[in-house]
């Protein structure tokens, strides 16, 4: 059975802590894939840039992790469902399990939404279907998860947009936080501007 590590996020932009996450987990825990699953809508409505932009940009950041990265387009199918509610969890990785009954699912996340455990929806029938991977340290781990033990960069999508929005004082900035061509692809579509 093939074993799928999920990982969600708006990535808006992805950035280069994305990558080393994935490039990580896939070298450190019992995985054969990482699955990025850029989210369709943000769920409490937050401005993201056009959902294709930020596919292609996953597509980008993934490329170079190889074959054993992929980009997932789960949470459109979700989202466009008759009964959809709002981006919940729980239906993304539902989901993912009765589309793929042969993989073994497993989900990405940061220490910062073990604190958030008790507002998402479900959280528990979230673990049970995709037990967690968790990266950073501390925090309570739910049955079946690891940590990975390692903190990643405090890079974050919020820091690069402002960099973005500075204009050019902050493109120095940037080429140490975002694969160079998600900056490229940022600049030749005039993203973030």
């Amino acid at each position: 059975m093939k074993r799928v590590a999920l990982f969600g996020g708006s990535f808006n932009p992805p950035h280069v802590a994305h990558q080393l996450v994935a490039l990580y987990v896939l070298e450190t825990q019992p995985v054969d894939e990482v699955w990025f699953v850029p989210v369709y809508a943000h769920v409490f409505g937050k401005h993201l840039e056009a959902y294709e932009h930020r596919v292609a940009m996953c597509e980008l950041a993934v490329a170079a992790l190889g074959a054993r990265a992929k980009v997932s387009r789960a949470e459109e199918t979700v989202a466009q469902a008759p009964d959809f509610k709002g981006s919940r969890t729980l239906d993304l990785v539902a989901h993912v399990r009765d589309e793929h009954p042969d993989v073994a699912l497993r989900f990405i996340v940061g220490t910062d939404i073990l604190e958030e455990a008790a507002k998402w929806y479900r959280w528990n029938d979230i673990v049970a279907m995709a037990p967690l991977i968790v990266v950073g340290r501390g925090g309570h781990l739910p049955a079946g998860s690891s940590a990975t033990g390692v903190p990643m960069p405090e890079i974050s999508s919020t820091q690069i947009r402002a960099l973005l929005a500075a204009g050019a004082e902050g493109r120095e900035a940037l080429a140490s936080l975002l694969p160079t061509s998600v900056l490229r692809y940022i600049a030749d579509h005039r993203l973030y501007a």
